[in-house]
């Protein structure tokens, strides 16, 4: 064991609880030294990391800072965007200490939802000098342009209970409801219907606040279009680019009601979030309007500054790297944006995403893949949409994948020493090393996943699961996890567990995980399910849920370049059922209505441009990088944010930081809808590519499925069989004479 970690101990506490607690403390600090860089101290100091008190973890800067002020004066507090760990310094060594022994292993509630903190001593903490970042050219806001009373006025105005949707055009979108005044604009050709104005003009309570506009020089002429827009908690809209030929160039959004953050996003991949407080006034004019994209990522928490900002002019406190942030939970928000309707050509110094300059329309998104009629068929849609994408996205999906399930475990625990153990689908081999007494070797149809095996030191090869080049009954075991749903006819998931069979020496057995279409059994709902409803911010996706389970896309909106897209592109809903032979796209953390499906896995970064990085110097530049992360002796703030995307709001494990380490790689494949990306802090904003969202094919297994699939194949008993967190399972059996 490591000494620094040991001397973090404190050696006093020994009664039960206590040892769990330490446990759990060791592991976090090997966790953070792992991953992060940091080292803990050997003796007691002023600082401490408290592990599970980050932003990431859903907890706010406020909830953390009263428990730790309990102990003693705070000098500082920096909480990191993202990260499921913060550093704080006392003013003395002995609060320091104190709040070492009194809140190690001890539960914060944070609104609905609670942590648990593991707090470790540091040297020191250093953080880079708080940053802002320019506005994008052409864009101002307006703080308290209007005041509470004026806010109230307008809310009223905005009649939702009217049901003359002739007048207002009042629509009730996927992500949001809405009004229009003046003229509608049309979702499905992102324009206006310029001959046909609605009888309702904008409101007569609007006309003061656009007075002072024009007063103000905000604007030069009156709008004659008003756009309403009502987001709920956890509601937003993708990044879109105002249609150039439907409006003139000044485009303004009043907000109301409650704060939110918005990100403007240039071609060339720069990032720019902007808090909007409630009743303040944003202006878009010129390249700000014409050229950057907007828009307000889903999530039921924003981190904002702790401090609300004074003017910074044309600047913006630089959100990604600030470590003076705090969560803000998201209230009903009401935007008015105003818009003047454009009756001539765009003429905008911006031709190549002008509609009225020839830009080529944003790509469609892909057709749906239909089921399969034939191996053929089949064969390529797994191809496509299975084998691709885990190549794609296997250090990510490694990132998520660490505790092996105990259910899994008592099974392999149970096999007698020197047991011949093949895991078919082993993924990152995470069950190869559950029992070292067993001879286990694994395969997996990504060669990217068994690379991941190779480097932990484990024997895994690369093979289709309906073909392994074993043996016939040549193991005394086989398992396989989370595999045979992604063949996509019944013929191949038959041939799948006949191949478990064929490995199986007379008497060996066999353990089977599929995921379940019933994530409520028993009364009970599978944590897949569970984690639908918390609100936590927008990188806080529980991992590990099911070994299924894909990432949630809560809080990452898809982004288009044509305007208002949103409604343009549109996933099917989870209560539709598969029509004309198409597969749906499955809605994350949801019931599932169908068997056949998609299920998106969205990817937290964008893959980095390197210069050289097939070469020499590429290789330099990361192995310099590395030993820099690695020989880190102080416990350092790193100022170059990444997200943590699946953090247990319970538990600081491996998984918290596991995938914060990830590289994710981009790899585009015919199943992955590379018009959408997921918002993403970087170091280098101008050397990002944005992240695509990959679509993986599953068979999810009805109850008694798995169980008459089994029963086709001869020579075979289904020992047991059970439902395990929204997966059913088989133990199988192969009989004597076989």
């Amino acid at each position: 064991m490591d000494a620094t970690v040991e001397n973090n101990v404190n050696p006093v506490r020994r009664s039960k609880e206590d040892k769990k607690v330490i446990r759990k403390q060791l592991k976090a600090s090997h966790t953070l030294l792992k991953h992060e860089g940091i080292s803990t101290a050997r003796q007691p100091t002023k600082s401490l990391v408290v592990a599970n008190g980050g932003l990431g973890n859903g907890v706010s800067r406020e909830e953390l800072s009263a428990a730790l002020k309990q102990m003693g004066e705070v000098d500082k507090l920096i909480m990191h965007p993202n990260k499921p760990y913060a550093f704080v310094t006392y003013r003395s060594e002995e609060s320091a200490r104190k709040a070492h022994i009194n809140l190690n292993g001890e539960k914060l509630q944070c609104g609905e939802n609670s942590v648990t903190l593991y707090l470790s001593y540091v040297d020191s903490v250093t953080c880079e000098e708080e940053a802002s970042v320019p506005l994008p050219e052409g864009l101002v806001l307006v703080e308290d342009f209007v005041c509470s009373e004026e806010e109230a006025l307008l809310l009223a105005a905005i009649d939702w209970s009217s049901t003359n949707t002739d007048v207002t055009a009042q629509k009730a979108l996927k992500h949001r409801r809405v009004k229009h005044y003046g003229f509608e604009f049309r979702y499905d050709n992102n324009n206006v219907d310029k001959d046909k104005p609605l009888p309702a003009g904008i409101p007569q309570e609007c006309l003061p606040v656009l007075e002072r506009c024009v007063k103000n020089q905000h604007i030069d002429i009156m709008p004659d279009q008003l756009t309403v827009n009502q987001y709920e908690s956890g509601q937003g809209i993708p990044p879109h680019v105002d249609t150039h030929s439907a409006f003139e160039d000044t485009i303004m959004s009043l907000s109301l009601g409650a704060k939110t953050v918005m990100e403007f996003r240039h071609p060339d991949g720069r990032l720019v979030a902007v808090v909007l407080p409630e009743r303040s006034l944003l202006v878009m004019k010129g390249e700000s309007r014409f050229l950057w994209t907007h828009g307000i990522t889903p999530r039921k928490f924003d981190m904002v500054p702790a401090c609300d900002p004074q003017s910074f002019g044309d600047t913006t406190p630089d959100l990604r790297t600030s470590s003076n942030l705090t969560l803000s939970k998201r209230g009903t928000r009401t935007s008015l944006t105003f818009r003047k309707i454009r009756h001539e050509p765009c003429r905008c110094a911006f031709p190549s995403a002008c509609d009225s300059q020839g830009a080529p329309p944003a790509p469609s998104p892909p057709p749906p893949p239909s089921l399969p009629c034939c191996h053929a068929d089949a064969a390529l849609l797994e191809e496509q949409y299975v084998h691709r994408v885990y190549d794609a996205i296997a250090s990510h999906f490694s990132s998520t994948r660490h505790s092996p399930w105990p259910r899994v475990c008592h099974f392999l625990s149970s096999l007698p020493p020197g047991s011949v153990l093949a895991d078919v689908g082993c993924g990152n081999g995470k069950y190869l090393g559950v029992n070292p007494e067993l001879s286990a070797v694994g395969c997996d149809r990504s060669s990217a996943l068994v690379q991941i095996c190779a480097e932990r030191g484990f024997q895994a090869f690369v093979s289709d699961a309906l073909s392994v080049p074993l043996r016939a009954a040549s193991c005394d075991a086989c398992i396989s996890i989370a595999v045979i749903h992604h063949f996509s006819t019944q013929e191949r998931r038959l041939a799948a567990v006949q191949e478990l069979v064929r490995l199986l020496k007379p008497g060996g057995r066999a353990l089977i995980y599929v995921w379940a279409f019933e994530q409520e059994y028993n009364k009970q709902r599978s944590k897949y399910l569970k984690d639908q409803n918390k609100e936590l911010p927008e990188n806080h996706n529980p991992a590990e849920n099911s070994p299924e389970e894909s990432q949630e896309p809560q809080g990452k909106s898809s982004v288009h370049n044509s305007s208002h897209s949103e409604d343009n592109y549109r996933t099917v809903d989870n209560n539709q059922h598969v029509t004309d032979g198409k597969l749906s796209v499955h809605t994350n953390r949801t019931a599932f209505e169908t068997k056949d499906l998609l299920v998106p896995w969205h990817l937290k970064d964008g893959k980095k441009r390197v210069e050289g990085d097939s070469g020499e110097g590429g290789k330099k530049d990361k192995q310099k990088e590395k030993s820099k992360k690695t020989s880190r002796s102080k416990a350092t703030l790193d100022c170059n944010p990444a997200t943590s995307p699946g953090l247990d709001s319970n538990m600081f494990s491996d998984s918290s930081l596991d995938t914060i380490a990830a590289t994710h790689s981009s790899k585009p494949s015919p199943c992955c809808d590379t018009s959408q990306t997921c918002s993403s802090a970087v170091k280098s904003e101008s050397e990002i590519i944005p992240a695509p969202v990959f679509h993986r094919y599953y068979h999810v297994f009805q109850q008694g499925e798995l169980e008459q699939l089994c029963a086709q194949q001869a020579g075979v008993t289904v020992q047991s069989s059970y439902h395990d967190q929204g997966n059913w399972c088989v133990i199988l059996e192969k009989a004597l004479n076989r």
